[in-house]
């Protein structure tokens, strides 16, 4: 294929995943979608998708020998580049694949870390993505090494082979313990800045990728914090104070979550996340569009809980009301009707807005106000004027 001048070679890719009886067709379609907007964030268009019912993933190659086949055979007639399976796959599984295939192959662990990559803006925010695809990379190294396999084996053989392979896992070792040497001398800045504002009352964005954090952000604090329709578009906490009414706070946004979330990233993130561990009040931002946002609302309830953040009071933000119709006729729902809803009787406190409309955003300010409030108030029971 060849590129004219300014044109974008967009990689093709193609989308493996099981259904089981943990995860159904419903389950296993919706978590395909999903990959294939990771897909597309990464610069990939996707080309086909392929499932198959088993009961547990197969050891060596995944996907069942038949399917493997028809899966090589789609990929030689279509030109495919990569295909990308949705579960973690093991070393010796990306192994047999490759070399099955013959194509580069991903799981959803490597195209979150390929994104994250690609998105990371600040040296913090590199080095943390680094120290994550390299804890990846070094369970795999005897990938690397396959060349060797192919020479004549016996006497004088044995030694190069495993020589290179140890000198690798060396090299990563010390990249990763250097990585983390540099994080930590970060994380005591970070650490010391946190300590410096702890007087005023800290509340953190949380919520899905892609649910509109960012654009909450901006509207709340008027900031302009870069956004986007993408996964996984911020990765930088940021911090701002906000001023409602005489009351200030500080306002950060975080990293999002996501469904199948890699261990590395939650270990490597853990200085942005300790945002999480440290504020006084969540936000939790729902994309109350998407038709699985209760899956969504349990994903990241579980990250919290992961992260030990799940005993923070929470104001729940159900964003993007304006996409939402309703079903006899092309109107949006009324905030009174909004509130009469389950969603609107949860026991925490909650709010519907639109971020990129600012719709009800006053509504949130004033939820904003009383929560903030209150905590001042138990963190300074005497001072009469809070």
């Amino acid at each position: 294929m060849v590129l004219q001048k300014g044109e974008k070679y967009d990689e093709r890719a193609v989308l493996v995943g099981l259904i089981t009886q943990q995860q159904g067709v419903d389950k296993s379609r919706e978590y395909l979608d999903e990959l294939a907007f990771l897909c597309g964030t990464a610069g990939a268009s996707v080309w086909g998708r392929f499932t198959q019912k088993l009961n547990r993933p197969d050891p060596k190659t995944f996907i069942g020998r038949g399917k493997l086949d028809e899966l090589r055979q789609f990929i030689r007639l279509h030109r495919v580049d990569t295909a990308v399976f949705d579960d973690a796959l093991s070393p010796s599984q990306f192994r047999n694949i490759e070399t099955y295939l013959d194509v580069k192959v991903l799981d959803r662990r490597g195209l979150i870390l390929d994104i994250f990559a690609q998105h990371a803006r600040t040296s913090y925010a590199r080095a943390q993505v680094a120290l994550a695809q390299y804890e990846c990379l070094l369970p795999r190294l005897t990938r690397m090494w396959t060349h060797l396999e192919r020479q004549c084996g016996g006497i004088g053989m044995r030694g190069p082979g495993e020589t290179e392979i140890e000198t690798d896992r060396r090299v990563i070792r010390d990249k990763i313990a250097g990585l983390k040497k540099r994080l930590q001398s970060i994380d005591r800045q970070l650490i010391a800045q946190r300590k410096n504002r702890s007087k005023l009352v800290r509340v953190a964005l949380v919520g899905y990728t892609n649910v509109g954090k960012s654009t909450l952000m901006n509207s709340v604090a008027d900031t302009s914090v870069f956004t986007e329709d993408a996964l996984f578009a911020t990765l930088d906490t940021t911090v701002r104070r906000v001023v409602i009414k005489d009351l200030a706070f500080l306002l950060s946004d975080t990293v999002g979550f996501i469904r199948k979330l890699p261990t590395q990233l939650i270990e490597s993130f853990k200085s942005t996340l300790d945002e999480l561990r440290e504020s006084d009040l969540l936000l939790h931002v729902i994309d109350i569009s998407h038709p699985d946002f209760e899956a969504q609302i349990t994903a990241v309830n579980t990250t919290l809980a992961e992260v030990n953040a799940a005993d923070k009071p929470v104001i729940g933000v159900f964003n993007k009301i304006d996409d939402c119709k309703r079903v006899a006729r092309d109107e949006g729902l009324a905030t009174a009707d909004w509130n009469r809803s389950w969603m609107g009787r949860l026991q925490a406190p909650s709010v519907f807005v639109s971020a990129r409309e600012k719709q009800n955003i006053a509504a949130l300010e004033a939820l904003l106000y009383r929560e903030v409030k209150a905590i001042y108030r138990m963190r300074f029971p005497f001072k009469s004027r809070i």
